[in-house]
């Protein structure tokens, strides 16, 4: 009986503890501002740093991919936040739908692009290659919020709230044939190091699971 009742009140706290995972309005950290426990990368490691409750992004091309347990990292329809602060001339990406790997550019799901000056035309908010974006919505040196809706097979891309993209996978008459798994499915998240000399801050990265 005792043995039933401990089961009962350590499966309580359980349900409690990962219930306030979550706040009010669904949003789940995925970062928790001081480590990288539930996160991994593959190649150049030194490329990302925790710098004042930041991930400093600055080194060679490398991708930091959140492998931890909520939605056992395996997210299809969701909301996902992240404060961005660019430097000058820097590039990286949000990259969604993907699965962890150890070298290479990610070759499943869409990058979301993080971008306001470096020499690549394709802007912040672009799903990269697919639906670009040529305005820049933000300027270096400052916070913005990054803010990822995938419904069904629509991305919306939001920059400080305006939306600057959607796109409807299913109505993308110029999808190229050779697409492969860059498209809309399943997986985790990726932060992109794009080159050694893009230099780039997360923070407050967090989702919101959708039905």
């Amino acid at each position: 009986m005792k043995k039933t009742i401990l089961i009962y009140v350590l499966a309580f706290f359980s349900i409690t503890a990962f219930a306030q995972e979550a706040d009010k309005d669904g949003w789940i950290p995925l970062w928790d501002g001081e480590t990288f426990d539930g996160w991994k990368v593959g190649e150049n490691p030194d490329s990302f740093t925790i710098v004042d409750g930041t991930i400093k992004v600055d080194g060679p091309r490398a991708h930091l991919f959140y492998v931890g347990p909520v939605e056992n990292h395996n997210f299809k329809n969701f909301e996902f936040k992240a404060q961005v602060m660019t430097q000058p001339g820097a590039n990286s990406g949000i990259f969604i739908h993907t699965r962890f790997q150890e070298e290479g550019w990610p070759s499943k799901g869409y990058e979301i692009q993080v971008n306001q000056t470096h020499s690549d035309w394709r802007k912040t908010g672009s799903v990269y290659s697919f639906a670009d974006v040529k305005e820049v919505y933000v300027e270096d040196n400052e916070w913005y919020t990054e803010h990822v809706i995938v419904k069904g097979d629509k991305i919306t891309v939001k920059i400080n709230g305006k939306t600057v993209v959607e796109y409807v996978e299913s109505e993308d008459e110029n999808r190229p044939a050779d697409a492969g798994e860059k498209k809309i499915d399943s997986g985790t998240f990726a932060l992109q190091a794009h080159d050694p000399k893009s230099v780039i801050f997360y923070k407050d990265i967090k989702v919101k699971p959708l039905p």
